[in-house]
């Protein structure tokens, strides 16, 4: 609707127009601010520049009604081109084409494989499933991936935890002192899920794996086995979330590519030497210091592992990353962005998003912490009291860099204070009426709004279709500025118009029952698709 609306003007001024949505309604159902762009140009005042477009405008069916106030163009939509639009929509699902001009690689979650994801990690999983599916439905060329930070002083930690729990089951005495003083300095993993790794670490290895004599020996296949025992975890929480990932990508194989990646910086003078370290330049481009990429003993840091996988993903031809980071990452930014500027790179495709903690509630009081987890609210945990597609709907009802904080008992109420469950009632409401109605499938599907049709009811259905068909322009909004939130927003809007036309309307038995039920089956698909954007499911009863 809104690419076609936006088609005709622009063939008539000869340039890219901008739409709008009157804040309004008896201005109309777009407006376009188009005549003070040209105005600037022609030197020519705004409302002489509108009034000469209208004129134009004023002959295409597509308009029923052309205005201009102050400059701004004012435009009523037809019954006849409202007929077009629904019988478009019903024809095809509105997904464009997938494009293969911009190859986009979108990376989100990355979670350390030391243990089952908590509500953190949820927040920046949901966003970036949805993401990746709104950009889809406008046809963006999307490759997901999980980035799993498999090497480093968390790997070693978990096989530390998993020796320690290990031994303490067997009663093994007395314990490596390793092993305790990792303990006592806090480098071990608490919680009840370490246990029950560690008795699943025996059952696979053997009781003898664990002796005191091995077990130091044997640090390094604990380590994998941990790795990969978190990981099935964390795959098994993210399908309960309706989560997959086309790409997981090991930051312990990528490596072998640390002595080429150096050469490179170092080549490009984006490094240097002082005090037994290697530096990155990072200061030149943003941050507030330079950075250490290699310690005294030679051993790269965390920044170089960051390093060496974006120059992975700038080499497999990506045009566009996009990276879901949790906040406490916001200093890595200028770092990452720096040294792949340093590799030759052009830093400005590379876009990190930011996703912030979670306060979880229940009856108005903070949600108990894990005991399986130590001290984490655990994402599995909460999927056990409620679903994921109202979880999913929650994390989405804000932008992913703001607070969120909500109260699970919301998501148990039956009226407009739950919108997932105000959303999901609506779509029911409409396929409950569809299936007492006499008409067919075929009756409805062919019934034509009129522009002939007068009165409050025609105009109310119009402005019920217009808003259904809006959908697409929601979307392309919401990718394009990076505020899901907004498709929560359309929804309940959406779904608030229904039930207000619902109960003002009597709508089986009366005259005009096939264009109403096919406003509200039109209602019910952008209700359906817009849910699937976010990952949901839409209910049929309630």
């Amino acid at each position: 609707m809104f690419a076609s609306i936006k088609n005709i003007i622009s063939e008539i001024v000869g340039q890219e127009v901008v739409l709008e949505l009157p804040k309004n309604k008896d201005f109309g159902h777009i407006a376009t601010p188009i005549a003070f762009s040209l105005a600037k140009i022609k030197k020519l005042p705004p409302t002489q520049i509108a009034q000469e477009i209208c004129a134009k405008l004023e002959s295409k069916a597509e308009f029923s009604k052309v205005s201009q106030v102050n400059g701004y163009i004012n435009l009523t939509l037809s019954a006849e081109f409202f007929h077009h639009c629904i019988q478009s929509a019903f024809e095809n699902t509105l997904t464009q084409k997938k494009s293969q001009q911009e190859k986009i690689l979108l990376e989100y979650v990355s979670a350390n494989p030391t243990g089952p994801l908590h509500i953190g990690h949820a927040r920046g999983a949901v966003y970036g499933d949805s993401l990746k599916r709104v950009g889809e439905y406008l046809g963006k060329n999307i490759t997901t991936e999980y980035y799993i930070n498999d090497a480093g002083a968390q790997m070693d930690k978990l096989a530390y935890s998993l020796a320690l729990s290990g031994l303490r089951i067997l009663d093994a005495s007395p314990l490596p002192q390793i092993l305790l003083e990792a303990e006592e300095a806090g480098e071990t993993y608490k919680g009840e899920y370490i246990a029950k790794a560690a008795q699943d670490a025996i059952s696979h290895f053997g009781k003898d794996f664990f002796l005191l004599k091995n077990i130091i020996s044997n640090l390094e296949q604990l380590r994998d086995f941990g790795k990969n025992l978190m990981l099935e975890i964390i795959k098994t929480d993210l399908e309960r979330l309706h989560i997959c990932f086309d790409n997981f990508v090991s930051e312990k194989s990528l490596y072998t590519q640390w002595e080429n990646t150096l050469k490179e910086l170092k080549s490009n003078n984006g490094v240097y030497d002082k005090d037994s370290k290697i530096w990155l330049k990072s200061s030149q481009f943003g941050d507030e210091k330079d950075r250490v990429v290699v310690r005294e003993n030679g051993e790269p840091t965390y920044l170089a592992g960051d390093i060496i996988y974006h120059r992975y993903k700038y080499k497999r031809g990506f045009d566009r990353l996009i990276n879901i980071w949790g906040a406490d990452h916001h200093g890595y930014i200028p770092r990452v962005k720096a040294s792949m500027e340093f590799l030759g790179f052009d830093s400005s495709r590379l876009e990190v998003l930011l996703a912030q903690m979670v306060s979880l509630l229940k009856e108005g009081k903070p949600y108990k912490m894990s005991k399986r987890a130590g001290n984490f609210i655990l994402i599995g945990e909460v999927l056990d009291e409620i679903s994921a597609d109202e979880l999913r709907f929650v994390f989405l009802t804000k932008k992913p860099d703001t607070h969120l904080e909500f109260d699970i008992d919301m998501l148990s109420k039956e009226d407009a204070s739950n919108p997932i469950f105000y959303i999901n009632y609506a779509n029911a409401r409409i396929h409950t009426m569809c299936a007492k109605s006499s008409l067919s499938e075929g009756e409805i599907l062919s019934a034509k709004l009129e522009s002939s049709q007068e009165g409050k009811e025609n105009s109310d259905i119009m402005e019920l279709a217009f808003l259904a068909l809006l959908l697409p322009r929601i979307a392309e909004m919401a990718y394009e500025e990076r505020s899901l939130q907004k498709i929560c927003e359309y929804l309940k809007n959406l779904s608030s118009a229904y039930h207000g036309f619902y109960n003002a309307t009597k709508i089986l038995g009366s005259k005009n029952e096939a264009i109403y039920l096919k406003i509200s089956k039109l209602v019910s698909l952008s209700i359906t698709q817009g849910l699937s954007l976010l990952g949901i499911k839409a209910k049929t009863k309630m």
